[in-house]
């Protein structure tokens, strides 16, 4: 005979599972916007007295949209880790591995928004000073790619938090005294 423990897989649980995964795409996305935006509003300032400097400077651009993709990852690798309840059976999706699904999200969200709001800024900040000094692009890109190496860890221990999973769902029933 077997017997489901409610406090290990509550009903409710892969609402934590989507919560991360929707955390994760949500606010790597924002990061990315706001990145985005912030290092175009720079390239389009600069990109009015200097044309010619304007597709080389579109590296912020594109790191930040690479945050979202991140989001992605994460939100994908934990949906498919989300084991929906069927009728009339126990849920085998343990609130431990729902809370760690919901970690891995949240992880790879606030890294996301950290990474975009630091690459819009030196983006913004980098792209025109290249446009005054040419010298300076390397340095820009340098600095770019550290801020890009914040959503990277965010997506790196977010896919260890999504990887770990607990089946203790069901236990053998205690032995009744008779």
């Amino acid at each position: 005979m077997v017997a489901v423990d409610m406090n290990l897989c509550p009903i409710w649980s892969p609402l934590l599972g989507f919560a991360g995964a929707a955390t994760a795409l949500i606010m790597s996305c924002a990061g990315s916007a706001y990145g985005t935006g912030k290092a175009a509003l720079g390239i389009s300032t600069v990109g009015v007295a200097k044309p010619e400097i304007v597709m080389k400077n579109i590296i912020p651009v594109v790191m930040a949209g690479v945050l979202g993709i991140y989001g992605l990852i994460i939100a994908v690798i934990i949906s498919s880790g989300i084991i929906a309840p069927n009728a009339g059976a126990p849920n085998q999706y343990s609130l431990y591995t729902a809370f760690a699904q919901f970690a891995a999200g949240i992880t790879c969200g606030l890294s996301g928004v950290s990474a975009g709001v630091a690459i819009g800024i030196a983006g913004d900040a980098g792209v025109r000073a290249t446009a005054q000094q040419p010298k300076m692009y390397v340095g820009m890109v340098l600095i770019l790619i550290f801020a890009e190496a914040l959503g990277l860890y965010g997506l790196i221990i977010g896919l260890i938090l999504s990887s770990a999973e607990s089946t203790e769902c069901l236990k053998a029933a205690p032995a009744v005294a008779a």
